[in-house]
């Protein structure tokens, strides 16, 4: 039988892998929404930063600092499809499907050519682990917040308002004298260091780094960003909410996708079939404003009918 005791005890540790992966979500935002491009790279940078992470903390290398070389290694593989993308003239989704393709191979060589590496929390010091989840929420929650504060205050600045103009209006950010091409590249290397940060997490949190880690990692970080904002668009909370609250409706997004896997779980259905799953709600989400648009043209056409 189902037991509800079953499902409140699972909560937590869903919360704190929603936190994780709503971070993963943060940086899928800066290129799916602010660059408006599709960059399937993070499904290698999560994977990468997972590998950086595990390989420098068993070498001795203190979890914080691993994290950051973690960072560094993301934003080498975002500057890489940058570059593919800008010099080369490749299209930015092969671009970024070349990275991930290269990516699958650097990131076997980082670990020794083995497919997973592990990490024990009794053996080193981790900045969170899935043995102790109420500090890995507190964890996770505190680098939210570091992060949604840094983005929202860079994302003011003047740089940071050149690559939101890219990607609103490439056309007129080119007659105002930006350099889209570098906002682009900046824009990717920043998206897959936030990436790639989550993947430093969440492998210390699981206790492992595994090549397939990051596999639908993009699904999963737009099923984030979707469900974030069709909540934070809403009519009761969209007049209320600036772009820091934005960014953070789309960390509770991917909160919310993991309670739904939780729940899935626990109803004890195909743990195979969670990519439909993740495929359904999607597209429920993607779906939502349309129709909304939809009602609301209609309720106009008969609002006007009635007034002629």
């Amino acid at each position: 039988m189902l037991s509800p005791l079953n499902l409140l005890k699972n909560i937590p540790g869903g919360v704190a892998q929603g936190l994780i992966w709503g971070i993963m979500a943060l940086g899928v935002y800066i290129t799916f929404r602010l660059l408006d491009v599709a960059d399937l790279t993070v499904d290698g940078s999560f994977a990468t930063g997972g590998a950086v992470t595990v390989m420098l903390i068993t070498s001795g290398t203190p979890a914080p600092l691993a994290v950051l070389a973690a960072v560094a290694a993301g934003m080498l593989a975002g500057l890489c499809t940058g570059l593919l993308h800008t010099r080369f003239g490749i299209p930015a989704i092969l671009s970024g499907i070349l990275t991930q393709l290269a990516l699958y191979s650097i990131n076997l060589r980082i670990m020794g050519m083995a497919s997973n590496r592990a990490v024990s929390v009794d053996r080193y010091p981790l900045l969170l682990s899935s043995r102790y989840v109420t500090p890995a929420i507190i964890s996770g929650a505190a680098v939210v917040l570091v992060l949604v504060s840094a983005m929202y205050w860079y994302f003011g600045t003047e740089q940071g308002s050149a690559l939101r103009a890219t990607g609103s209006n490439p056309n007129m950010s080119r007659a105002q004298g930006i350099n889209i091409d570098a906002m682009k590249v900046l824009g990717l290397a920043l998206s897959n260091g936030v990436v790639a940060l989550a993947g430093g997490l969440m492998a210390q949190y699981q206790g492992f780094a595994d090549i397939n880690m990051g596999r639908g990692a993009i699904v999963i970080g737009l099923a984030a960003i979707i469900i974030g904002e069709s909540v934070s668009d809403s009519r009761l909370l969209s007049r209320w909410l600036n772009f820091f609250g934005k960014l953070c409706f789309v960390v509770l997004g991917g909160v919310a996708y993991y309670l739904v896997v939780v729940v899935v779980l626990w109803l004890r259905l195909n743990s195979n079939d969670l990519k439909l799953f993740t495929a359904i709600i999607v597209a429920a989400f993607l779906a939502i404003p349309y129709l909304r648009g939809r009602a609301r043209q209609g309720r106009r056409r008969v609002k006007g009918e009635r007034d002629a």
